[in-house]
C-alpha cells in the first residue's frame, strides 16, 4: 500500500465475481480436491481421456439424463399395467432412451472419483474401471439399459410381449437415484430457492406414489382370471378393451381418493388379491402422508419461528412487568428495545459474521465503518494502521429514538467514561432510528498500550475537546472541572508539558511528545493507585485514587502536589518503601509518611 493511500486495499482487482457465482454454482457433491491444480481457466490438468466428476459439462450431461429417468419413472408403471404400448408407440422411445443410459454407462469408465483415504482425485483407467465394475452399479446399470424384448425378438425371430418382459422393464426404476441426487445438489445450490425445491420434491414423490400404485392394481385386474370380480370390472364391464385412457384414468382416481383417505367406495377391493394390495397402500400412505406433512409444516415453520420467538418474549416482557408493578414507562422501553432487536436482527447478523474467519470479519468493518471512523476528532493525527485495528473491534447497533442532546455521523459519545476509566457521567437518547458503532473498554486498552505515540495523540485531541465543550453541555456534566483537573495533574506529574522540546505543532494544535521515560502520559495504560496522607498504622483518611506515575520522583512530586508537602517516604500496607513502581498493582494503597 502506497504512502498516500489513506483506505487499505480490501479487495483483489478481479476475480471477486467469479468466486461469488463458483460458490453459487456449487450443484454438485464434488468439490476439487487438495493437491488438484486448477488453471486461471478453471480448466483441471488431468490425464487425456479421463473426465472431472464436477466439470460443468459432464453436469449437464447429468442433468438432462434425469429427464430422461423421469420419462422412465412414468413409462415402466405404464407398460406393465397396459401391454399394448409395450410393443406399440413407446418401444421406439423407449430403445432411443437406453441407448442414452448406454453412453452414459460407457463414459462412466473414464470419469475420475475421489479416494476416500487421500481425497485425492483418481485419475488411472485402470482403476476407475475396477470400481466401477465390482460395485453394484455397474450390473444394475446394464440390466436397467438392456432391451429385452428386443433381444428376445433379434435371437428367437419372434414377438413376445409377456409378463415377464414387462416386470423387467421395472429395473429401469433403478435410475430414479438420479433424481433423488439431483435434489441434493439443488438443496444446497444458493441460486435455487430451498423451499421451492422441497415442495417440487415432495410433489413429485407423491405424484411417483399415485401413478405406481394405480398402474400395478390396474395390472392386477387384467391378471385375475374372472375380470368382472374385479375393482374395476364391477363397474366398467370389458374394461380390457376399452381405452387405455379410461383404464388409467379408472387408476389414478383410485389412487387419489385412497392417499386423501377420501374413501368414496365406489370402486373397492373386491377379490383377495386386490385387498391385499389396497391393505399395504393404504398402509404406505401413512408414512407418506406423515412424511409429506412433517416436510411441509418444517418448512412453514422455519419462516415463522422468529415471529414465534418475538411474541412469546413480549408476552413474558409483559408478565414480568405487571408481576413486578413496573411503571408504563418503564415496560414500554422494555418493549421497543425488544421490537427494534426483532426487526434489525437481520440487518447486524452477528450470528453469521461471528462464524467467519476474523480477516473476513476485518475486511467487513473495513468496508462498513472505516469512512466514519477515520472523521471522528479523537482520532485525528493518529496511524492509520491503529484506525484499521480499532474499526476491526467494532461492532453495530441500534437505537430507539429518544432525544437528549444532538449528535451526528462521526460524532462521539461514551470517551470520558473509556479514556478516563470513570463511570459514564451523562447519557445520549436519539432522535431518530439510530446506528451506533462501538467498540469495548478492554479491545480499546489492549489497542492502545503498544501504541504509545498514537495514545498521546489520543490524549492530547481528548483534552482539546474537553476545553472547547459550551457551558451549557458543561453544567450537564458536574464532574468536568474535577476530570479536568485530573488531567492537569497527571501531565503536570509527568513534566512533559513544561518542556517545549517535548511539544510540536500538528494543525495548529498541541501534541504532546513521549518522552523516553519507562512510562507515558497515557492515563487508560497506567496503574491506578490510591494514596493516604497518613501511615498505615494510623485511622486510614479518605485517600485519593490518581494513575501512578512513570518514576519515583514523579510519584513524590504528585503526592505533594494532593497533599500540599512532600512526603519523606511512601510505604504500603506491611509498613515496606516503595521503591519500584513495577511491583505496584491496580487498585493498590500507598501510605505517605512526613
Amino acid at each position: 500500500m502506497s504512502g498516500s493511500s489513506r483506505r487499505p486495499r480490501l479487495f483483489r482487482r478481479h476475480s471477486s465475481r467469479e468466486i461469488m457465482n463458483n460458490l453459487a454454482s456449487v450443484s454438485s457433491s464434488f468439490l476439487p480436491a487438495f493437491g488438484t491444480i486448477v488453471d486461471e481457466t478453471h480448466h483441471l490438468h488431468l490425464k487425456k481421456f479421463v473426465i472431472a466428476p464436477y466439470d460443468r459439462r459432464y453436469r449437464w450431461w447429468q442433468t438432462f439424463l434425469v429427464v430422461l429417468v423421469i420419462y422412465s419413472a412414468w413409462a415402466s408403471p405404464f407398460e406393465l399395467a397396459f401391454k399394448k404400448v409395450s410393443m406399440g408407440p413407446l418401444l421406439p422411445l423407449d430403445l432411443i432412451v437406453d441407448a442414452f443410459f448406454a453412453i452414459d454407462i460407457i463414459l462412466t469408465f473414464f470419469v475420475s472419483y475421489l479416494d476416500k483415504t487421500t481425497y485425492l482425485l483418481v485419475v488411472d483407467h485402470k482403476k476407475i474401471a475396477m470400481r466401477y465394475v465390482t460395485k453394484m452399479l455397474f450390473p444394475m446399470d446394464v440390466a436397467s439399459t438392456l432391451p429385452f424384448q428386443l433381444i428376445h425378438r433379434v435371437v428367437t425371430g419372434k414377438v413376445h410381449s409377456g409378463e415377464a418382459f414387462r416386470f423387467l422393464s421395472l429395473l429401469r426404476l433403478w435410475r430414479l437415484r438420479r433424481v433423488s441426487q439431483l435434489f441434493k445438489r439443488l438443496e444446497k445450490d444458493t441460486r435455487f430457492s430451498y423451499f421451492i425445491t422441497r415442495c417440487c420434491k415432495l410433489i413429485c414423490a407423491t405424484l411417483f406414489s399415485v401413478h405406481s400404485a394405480g398402474c400395478f392394481y390396474f395390472w392386477l385386474a387384467t391378471r385375475h382370471k374372472n375380470p368382472e370380480n374385479t375393482w374395476i370390472g364391477s363397474q366398467v364391464p370389458d374394461f380390457e378393451q376399452r381405452t387405455i385412457k379410461l383404464g388409467y384414468t379408472y387408476s389414478i382416481y383410485w389412487a387419489v381418493v385412497t392417499l386423501t383417505t377420501v374413501g368414496y367406495g365406489d370402486l373397492h377391493a373386491v377379490n383377495p388379491s386386490e385387498k391385499a394390495f389396497t391393505l399395504f397402500y393404504m398402509l404406505f400412505n401413512i408414512g407418506l402422508t406423515a412424511y409429506v406433512i412433517g416436510n411441509m409444516t418444517n418448512l412453514i415453520v422455519h419462516n415463522a419461528i422468529r415471529t414465534f420467538a418475538v411474541r412469546d418474549s413480549i408476552n413474558e416482557i409483559l408478565r414480568y412487568g405487571s408481576k413486578n408493578r413496573l411503571p408504563e414507562g418503564l415496560k414500554d422501553q422494555m418493549l421497543a428495545h425488544l421490537q427494534l432487536k426483532s426487526k434489525t436482527v437481520e440487518l447486524q447478523q452477528e450470528e453469521v459474521i461471528a462464524n467467519l474467519p476474523k480477516a473476513i470479519r476485518s475486511s467487513i468493518s473495513q468496508h462498513l465503518f472505516y469512512p466514519t471512523i477515520e472523521k471522528t476528532y479523537i482520532l485525528r493525527g493518529v496511524s492509520q494502521d491503529f484506525i484499521a485495528q480499532m474499526v476491526s473491534e467494532i461492532k453495530a447497533e441500534y437505537f430507539p429514538p429518544k432525544l437528549l442532546s444532538r449528535l451526528g455521523s462521526s460524532d462521539m459519545a461514551g470517551e470520558i467514561a473509556v479514556l478516563l476509566n470513570i463511570p459514564q457521567p451523562f447519557t445520549l437518547r436519539t432522535r431518530k432510528l439510530s446506528q451506533v458503532i462501538r467498540i469495548s473498554h478492554d479491545h480499546f486498552k489492549q489497542l492502545v498500550k503498544p501504541n504509545s505515540q498514537d495514545g498521546n495523540i489520543l490524549l492530547s485531541n481528548f483534552i482539546q475537546y474537553l476545553k472547547s465543550l459550551k457551558q451549557e453541555i458543561v453544567q450537564e456534566i458536574p464532574c468536568l472541572p474535577e476530570l479536568l483537573s485530573d488531567l492537569a495533574t497527571i501531565t503536570e506529574a509527568t513534566d512533559l508539558n513544561e518542556d517545549p522540546q517535548n511539544q510540536e505543532s500538528v494543525d495548529g494544535n498541541t501534541r504532546v511528545i513521549e518522552e523516553d521515560v519507562g512510562g507515558n502520559c497515557c492515563p487508560w495504560c497506567n496503574v491506578r493507585v490510591i494514596i493516604h496522607g497518613n501511615s498505615p498504622n494510623q485511622n486510614t483518611t479518605k485517600g485519593k485514587l490518581v494513575y501512578l506515575p512513570p518514576t519515583i520522583e514523579d510519584l513524590y512530586r504528585l503526592a505533594e502536589n494532593k497533599f500540599g508537602k512532600r512526603p519523606n517516604m511512601i510505604v504500603i500496607g506491611d509498613d515496606s518503601e516503595v521503591e519500584e513502581l513495577n511491583a505496584l498493582r491496580d487498585n493498590d494503597h500507598l501510605y505517605l509518611i512526613f
